[in-house]
C-alpha cells in the first residue's frame, strides 16, 4: 500500500484567548480539533464547511502558516512537527497555494513576468530559467505570452486568477492548497478554471486540497469531500457517496443548501439546518451539532461521537450516522 501525500494524526490548532493587551484566560478557542486525515497522490480532496469551521486554520498549518498546538502531520514524508530547514525548503518547493483574490496578492507595479519569476528567484533559481519557466507555466495555463508584460490591473478576474495558478506552478509543486478559487468569478468563467484545474491535475498528476462553500463545485471537481464543523471532521468519503447520500445530519443539511440545478430535481424534498454554529470557546460535552441537529437523541447531548468506518475511505463522527443500509 502506497504512503499518503498527506497525513494527519490527532491534529490540533488552539488560540488562547486574550481579555485584554496584557492578559490571557484559560479559555482556548479550538480552531482545529483532533483532525485525522488521509489524502493519497494524485487525489482531489474537497474541504467544506460553514464559515468558522477551521477549514483555512487547517490549510494554514498544512502551509507551515501557523504551528500545531498537538498532533502530527506528515506531508510527502516531512514530519511537521520534526522538520529540518532542509525539509522546510523542500515543502515549500513542493505545496503551492492558490487564494480566492488573486489582485489582493500581486504587486500592482509587477508585471506579470515578475509576479511569477518571483517564487523561483526567491527559491534560488537563476533569471534566465526563471524567465524561461515564466512563459512555460503562461502556456500551460492557456494564455498568450503578450500577457507577460501586463500589468494586475489590465487584467480580468479569470485572467488573474490563471496567472495566480501560473505562478503555483512555477516551482513545479505536488500539492496544492486552493482556498475558494473560483468564488469571485462569473459562472462562465468559473467552468473554464474548474476545467483547467482538472486538466493539470491530470498531467501533472498534482494533489489538490480545495476549500469552497460552493458544494455544486466540490461535487463536480473532488474525487473525496471532507466536511468540518467546528473544528471537528465529521464526514469523510468518496464524493459520490458523500455528496449524494451523506451520513452525518450535518453534510446532509450542506447538500440541502446548495442549489439545485437539474430542473428534474427542484421538487425534491429539503432539509434546510436552522441556527447558528455557535462559539468555539464554549463547547459543551457531546456531539458539537446536538442543537441544530434533528435527529439528535440524549445520547447524542451526553456522548462524543467517535469515528465510525461505513465503508472502505467513508468515515462519519456520528452517533446514528444517516443511510446506513
Amino acid at each position: 500500500m502506497s504512503t499518503p501525500m498527506i497525513e494527519m494524526r490527532d491534529v490540533q490548532k488552539y488560540f488562547k484567548v486574550s481579555k485584554g493587551l496584557f492578559k490571557t484566560s484559560n479559555e482556548q478557542v479550538k480552531a482545529v480539533d483532533h483532525i485525522t486525515l488521509s489524502v493519497e497522490e494524485g487525489e482531489i480532496v474537497g474541504l467544506v464547511g460553514e464559515s468558522g469551521s477551521g477549514k483555512t486554520t487547517l490549510a494554514r498549518v498544512l502551509l507551515s502558516l501557523t504551528k500545531m498546538t498537538g498532533g502530527e502531520a506528515v506531508i510527502d514524508g516531512v514530519n511537521l512537527g520534526k522538520a529540518t530547514h532542509r525539509d522546510m525548503d523542500k515543502l515549500h518547493r513542493e505545496i503551492a497555494v492558490v487564494f480566492q483574490d488573486p489582485a489582493s496578492n500581486l504587486n500592482p507595479r509587477e508585471t506579470m513576468e515578475s509576479s511569477i519569476m518571483r517564487p523561483m528567484v526567491i527559491h534560488g533559481v537563476p533569471r534566465s530559467k526563471a524567465k524561461e519557466k515564466a512563459r512555460e507555466v503562461l502556456q500551460m495555463v492557456k494564455m498568450d505570452l503578450k500577457y507577460l508584460d501586463s500589468f494586475p490591473h489590465q487584467l480580468s478576474g479569470g485572467q488573474l486568477q490563471r496567472i495566480a495558478i501560473a505562478r503555483a506552478l512555477a516551482l513545479s509543486p505536488k500539492i496544492m492548497i486552493l482556498d475558494e478559487p473560483t468564488s469571485a468569478l462569473d459562472v462562465s468563467v468559473q467552468a473554464q478554471i474548474l476545467n483547467l484545474l482538472l486538466d493539470l491535475q491530470e498531467e501533472m498528476h498534482l494533489t489538490y486540497i480545495i476549500i469552497t462553500h460552493d458544494l455544486n463545485v466540490i461535487k463536480y471537481i473532488s474525487d473525496k469531500i471532507a466536511v468540518m464543523y467546528l473544528g471537528q471532521l465529521v464526514e469523510f468519503g468518496p464524493a459520490e457517496v458523500v455528496g449524494n447520500r451523506p451520513s452525518h445530519p450535518y453534510t446532509k443539511g450542506l447538500m440541502d443548501a446548495a442549489p439545485i440545478l437539474d430542473p428534474r430535481d427542484r421538487g425534491k424534498e429539503k432539509e434546510i439546518m436552522k441556527g447558528d454554529p455557535g462559539s468555539l470557546i464554549d463547547l459543551k460535552a457531546g456531539c458539537r451539532f446536538y442543537a441544530r441537529c434533528r435527529y439528535a437523541t440524549d445520547e447524542c447531548k451526553e456522548k462524543d461521537p467517535e469515528n465510525v468506518i461505513l465503508a472502505p475511505g467513508h468515515q462519519v463522527a456520528c452517533v446514528h450516522p444517516l443511510n446506513i443500509e
